[in-house]
């Protein structure tokens, strides 16, 4: 089915590959086919340590793709634009229930826009687009946009993202998920990038820390993986 005359609808949900959206009277969450933005923030630790390797950034740097990306569809959905669905469902962080979809923009495919800015990687469910073009060819044409998104050293491709500072604060739900220094259960330790079981019993053995900052004088912490670790924490 596709639906036209579309409109973004704001969500604090919203990230690059999944938003909001207006159809007519009816509002649906949809999520992008064939690729996956990084994520916003830390609460998905697993995925973020996923994306951050595939793009060769640090968990934080890879964070700040994921908003540029949200940005990014944002304003590519400020005029009208059309989905095609076939109404799968795609699994959700959320209570919303979300649907699989292809969005169209006047620039074209909504997702192939993501690879070729270096705004999402390759990823997820597959199937045939709306122009009939076989699962194959699709996944061909965006590793063919992510090369040439990799040349132009763009996005998430440009070795080094610029970090800015939130403009607001994490909404008390995410800020919830995060960890506790001094509480931290050692397979949740295990579970952040670079920590393993013996990093994370000498943070154990820190503790009581005063705040996550601490964490910066357990041996084996430096700078850089201090960096990638601290967002994970309260």
């Amino acid at each position: 089915m596709t639906l036209t005359d579309c409109h973004y609808v704001p969500n604090h949900s919203n990230d690059g590959d999944s938003f909001h959206v207006q159809a007519g009277d009816k509002e649906y969450v949809f999520r992008l086919y064939f690729v996956d933005a990084p994520e916003m923030d830390s609460v998905n630790a697993a995925r973020l340590v996923e994306q951050a390797k595939y793009f060769g950034l640090t968990v934080p740097e890879v964070i700040e793709v994921g908003r540029e990306a949200s940005a990014f569809v944002q304003n590519e959905l400020s005029e009208p634009f059309s989905v095609t669905t076939r109404f799968a469902h795609s699994m959700a962080r959320g209570k919303a229930e979300r649907f699989l979809a292809f969005v169209q923009t006047k620039e074209g495919d909504l997702g192939e826009q993501l690879v070729a800015n270096g705004f999402a990687r390759i990823f997820g469910t597959r199937t045939t687009s709306p122009d009939m073009t076989s699962s194959a060819a699709e996944a061909e044409k965006l590793a063919r946009l992510e090369k040439e998104a990799k040349e132009k050293h763009i996005g998430g491709w440009s070795g080094q993202v610029q970090l800015k500072v939130a403009e607001e604060s994490p909404a008390p739900a995410l800020e919830a998920q995060k960890l506790d220094v001094n509480n931290a259960t050692r397979k949740e330790l295990e579970g952040l990038p670079g920590i393993g079981p013996v990093l994370a019993q000498r943070i154990i053995d820190a503790r009581p820390m005063k705040s996550a900052n601490d964490l910066q004088r357990v041996d084996g912490i430096g700078p850089k993986k201090y960096k990638e670790i601290r967002p994970f924490f309260e």
